[in-house]
């Protein structure tokens, strides 16, 4: 019992520390990606969106209404196919997108939209192309109860050869 106790806190000592949030510095991360910082709560969602398809793939989104600190209602749209879990054509919710529940607080870096409907997309990776405002380098990021940021859900570059350079 000593030594399985001895080596949980050993392995607790190996892994890197969280760093506490820092919404400052997350948002010049943004803006250095090209990008609209946006954080808030999610009301409704996540649901699936067939799509088009692109080479045989089909474009299918993940949608969801967050709740931004702003006050604003905004319409999320997030793009399958650089879920972190996706399978070719999968006509779900991709993990780890399903994860996300009514309640969770997000974090988005992605272009904001407005014209009928208020909202963000490009919330993903862009494939190692420079960011621009119209092609920021986004994110998805769920935060814990102290604010500390998970890794970007939508960082999958498995389908990136859909958009040869």
């Amino acid at each position: 019992m000593l030594r399985h106790c001895l080596s949980v806190a050993l392995l607790l000592l190996l892994l890197p520390p969280r760093a506490h949030a820092d919404p400052a510095a997350d948002a010049a991360q943004c803006r250095q990606a090209a990008g609209s910082y946006l954080v808030g709560t999610v009301t409704t969602g996540p649901s699936f969106r067939g799509g088009k398809p692109l080479h045989g793939v089909y474009l299918s989104h993940t949608h969801l209404t967050l709740l931004g600190d702003d006050g604003t209602s905004y319409d999320v749209a997030i793009d399958n196919v650089f879920a972190n879990g996706y399978r070719r054509n999968q006509a779900a919710v991709p993990p780890p997108l399903n994860s996300i529940r009514t309640g969770d607080r997000l974090e988005l870096c992605g272009k904001r939209y407005s014209g009928g409907d208020v909202g963000i997309d490009w919330v993903h990776t862009n494939c190692g192309e420079a960011p621009s405002h119209d092609k920021p380098d986004g994110w998805v990021r769920k935060l814990d109860a102290n604010g500390t940021a998970d890794g970007n859900m939508e960082a999958s570059q498995a389908f990136c050869s859909l958009w040869p350079n």
